[in-house]
């Protein structure tokens, strides 16, 4: 269903919540590393706008869909390790520096621990990059789990890491909820069969987040919060 009425959602004993886009506005980091690689590779910088709609699935695909603005698939993969390589030794000396938390995030997380749940971040975000993020944020304290892009086998918006969680919590998908900003993680939510919510002011691939199937578009997290009954 797409922008669906949003009702409350009951017998929900945990919640997993995406990083950029949902809980904090990264894509000025994600615009001051990659025109940092791309004059390391003499390239022409991008705008915030451009670089904004290749964020969601990972960095690999960010890189990749960096480099084809200027090559063809085949040089694309010519330069991709020494692009990738550039980009996170830029983004390693920058992470946190330019980004935000969004508004009512803070008050979100404190409302669902507020009523018991067990919260988990799930992000395509590398590892190494996310978890000093959410502490640099002072959010990680705020997680039981954290897993990157390069945690598990898989990514969003496959289910797997979603799943992990509702294993790792020793609870059933229809008693947790995804809370994101992109398809990814609706797709992922429907597959695994929890429930899911969209924030509208992320990233999306720079699609609308209305045509994104879920149970719901909240303003913030916090509206998610009230919304979610343990």
């Amino acid at each position: 269903m797409n922008a669906p009425e949003r009702l409350p959602l009951s017998g929900i004993r945990a919640a997993i919540i995406d990083l950029d886009g949902t809980m904090l506005h990264t894509a000025p980091d994600f615009h001051v590393a990659v025109n940092r690689m791309r004059s390391e590779l003499a390239l022409a910088p991008l705008d915030i706008g451009t670089i904004t709609h290749f964020v969601g699935k990972g960095t690999e695909n960010l890189m990749r869909r960096v480099l084809a603005v200027d090559y063809e698939p085949e040089a694309v993969e010519q330069h991709f390790p020494v692009a990738l390589a550039s980009y996170q030794k830029h983004y390693l000396a920058i992470n946190g520096d330019y980004a935000s938390v969004y508004p009512g995030v803070r008050e979100g997380l404190d409302e669902l621990k507020r009523k018991g749940l067990r919260l988990a971040c799930v992000t395509n975000k590398p590892i190494g990059f996310a978890v000093p993020l959410l502490e640099k944020t002072g959010l990680r304290p705020y997680f039981d789990l954290v897993y990157g892009g390069d945690s598990l086998p898989k990514k969003k918006p496959d289910p797997y890491p979603l799943l992990k969680v509702c294993e790792d919590f020793g609870l059933q998908p229809a008693q947790v909820v995804a809370i994101g900003d992109s398809s990814n993680d609706a797709q992922a939510a429907r597959a695994a069969g929890c429930r899911v919510l969209n924030v509208p002011y992320g990233y999306n691939h720079g699609e609308p987040i209305h045509n994104v199937d879920s149970d719901g578009i909240v303003s913030t997290l916090l509206d998610a919060a009230h919304l979610i009954s343990a």
